[in-house]
């Protein structure tokens, strides 16, 4: 099997999966409750959050855990809206974001806050002059990837929080960081975040368990009300093997700028090899997270092709699982043609990637198109 997917999820570590059974076999107590079973589940919950918080350079208190990535958005997001509503009624986010947020703020939107839009450039990165020009004293929040989960374009995150202070805005910053954490070098405070979300199954963690992190001093209100679990910020038992789960994966992933500097050749591998292919197109810029590589083949359906790749035991996707093989609106919005996004697919790296998966790619892709022409004939 060639896995080119990993955007989508990774295959679980092995240190992810000891840690998982651990805490299910040994440690399994409540965390919360008053004797040894409980403080030992505790124990586990706070080392991985001090694994969390070290990655992020941010303080341990800053970090909760959550049960996704997507309820980390919806929590900052609403959460970040409602405390701040009396102090404006501006959103502004972009056209390019995950469901998980776009769908939150078209709530918030229906519920009556304004909510801005910003469209990509060509190279699927946010403009600053836009940012300036829709960040004004009437905005609360602004949310905007790190990075994007099709094209892997990385967004000026800084620049909006420049734009936030610029006009003295009452807005909250919140960084959807999923496809960023555990892959390149991420410090919240030079960012200038007050609100960040990752998720576990993106590094080779268990899926079920994400992190949000909260700027200390700022105050949201949360999404789930109940025990009280996470200083109040998700009630509900702790999911102490999922969340012990992502201390292995963050654990295993080792030096995150050397892993960079080896994604960035095999990106650059992957480029120039599809390329020779003649049948390939390019859709993500030169200076995306290489972690991530978009590209189209023309004349041929992204559903037609990721069947016949998996005949070939090849998988890769036509844009975000989440889109459920719905045509790109990120490539869309990028002004790519109909035929350009009809024909899309995303390959995604992950620490397993081998030029060798790169060659078996390029030569299912060619087999594929011949397949095809002939069929047509």
């Amino acid at each position: 099997m060639v896995y080119l997917d990993n955007s989508a999820t990774t295959a679980p570590c092995q240190r992810a999966i000891q840690n998982i059974n651990l805490a299910l076999c040994e440690n399994w107590g409540n965390p919360s409750s008053l004797y040894d079973l409980g403080f030992n589940a505790q124990m586990l919950v706070d080392d991985t959050r001090k694994s969390v918080a070290a990655m992020l350079k941010c303080r341990e208190d800053e970090i909760y855990f959550m049960g996704s990535g997507t309820e980390g958005n919806n929590t900052a997001i609403t959460g970040a809206v409602h405390s701040r509503k009396k102090r404006g009624n501006r959103i502004v986010t972009t056209a390019i974001e995950h469901p998980s947020v776009l769908e939150t703020v078209k709530r918030l939107e229906e519920d009556g806050f304004e909510v801005v839009y910003l469209k990509p450039q060509a190279n699927g990165v946010i403009s600053v002059e836009d940012l300036n020009l829709a960040i004004n004293k009437d905005t609360i929040l602004v949310s905007i990837m790190l990075v994007n989960n099709e094209t892997g374009a990385i967004q000026p995150i800084k620049a909006a929080a420049d734009a936030i202070k610029a006009v003295n805005a009452p807005a909250l910053l919140h960084c959807d960081g999923v496809q960023a954490f555990g892959k390149m070098p991420i410090n919240l405070s030079e960012l200038g975040v007050d609100l960040f979300t990752a998720s576990g199954h993106k590094i080779h963690g268990p899926k079920g368990v994400g992190v949000l992190y909260i700027k200390k001093g700022i105050t949201i209100k949360p999404l789930i009300c109940g025990g009280g679990q996470e200083k109040n910020m998700r009630s509900g038992t702790e999911s102490v093997p999922l969340i012990y789960g992502l201390k292995g994966a963050i654990d295993s992933l080792g030096n995150i700028n050397e892993n960079l500097k080896i994604k960035k050749e095999l990106w650059k591998y992957a480029k120039g090899t599809l390329l020779e292919t003649g049948i390939v197109s390019v859709n993500s810029c030169d200076d995306v997270l290489p972690y991530i590589l978009n590209v189209s083949v023309e004349g041929y359906r992204s559903e037609t092709l990721l069947h016949f790749l998996e005949a070939e035991g090849i998988y890769v996707s036509s844009g975000s699982a989440c889109a459920k093989g719905e045509g790109s609106y990120v490539l869309k919005e990028m002004g790519y043609s109909r035929n350009r996004v009809d024909s899309a697919l995303r390959i995604s790296f992950s620490s397993d990637t081998t030029q060798e998966d790169i060659d078996a790619l390029k030569t299912a892709l060619i087999k594929a198109t011949q397949k095809l022409r002939r069929s047509i004939k």
